[in-house]
């Protein structure tokens, strides 16, 4: 069974493409390109659901024309348009890569040098230049903290943990 933790986000079935099950993949990361992964995960009625690439090939440097294995027809196609996709975090070799989508650090949970434990990073705010991490704080309030290289210290990918050294007062705010 796939769990949605071992799993980050980086697009969505938006539609189908001509007669023979193919269908538009708009995608946020283009991590499935870059590793050897057969196969994507869709959510189909709330379960993380592996389809297994046929073939694909870019409609544009956000979107991918893709058949599944097994999904022959439009009607085939259906039950998983406007599914969420996601890739499982097992595939991403952060050692090799240089960078890695930020939807990846959704589950990470942050700390700061000088407060100590903040909170679990549950969304990423890309709606501008700035990205920003939406982090649920320990005490049940949401906070946005800048995603920003300058104030990362380190990333432990193995307990999942995130350090940064945040401007004085930013937790403040």
């Amino acid at each position: 069974m796939i769990r949605k933790d071992d799993t980050y986000q980086i697009g969505r079935i938006t539609k189908t493409h001509g007669l023979k099950g193919e269908v538009v993949f708009t995608f946020t990361d283009p991590i499935f390109d870059e590793t050897g992964c057969e196969y994507l995960i869709c959510e189909v009625e709330g379960i993380l659901v592996p389809f297994f690439i046929e073939e694909y090939r870019f409609k544009n440097d956000s979107a991918a024309l893709v058949k599944f294995d097994g999904i022959d027809t439009i009607e085939q196609a259906q039950p998983i348009l406007g599914s969420p996709v996601y890739f499982e975090k097992k595939y991403v070799n952060t050692d090799e890569q240089d960078e890695v989508s930020l939807s990846y650090f959704i589950g990470y949970r942050l700390t700061d040098t000088d407060e100590g434990p903040i909170g679990t990073i549950t969304d990423i705010d890309d709606k501008t230049d700035n990205w920003l991490f939406i982090v649920e704080r320990n005490n049940g309030n949401e906070c946005l903290i800048p995603a920003h290289d300058e104030f990362i210290t380190n990333i432990d990918h193995t307990n999942k943990t995130i350090e940064m050294n945040l401007p004085t007062g930013l937790l403040d705010l």
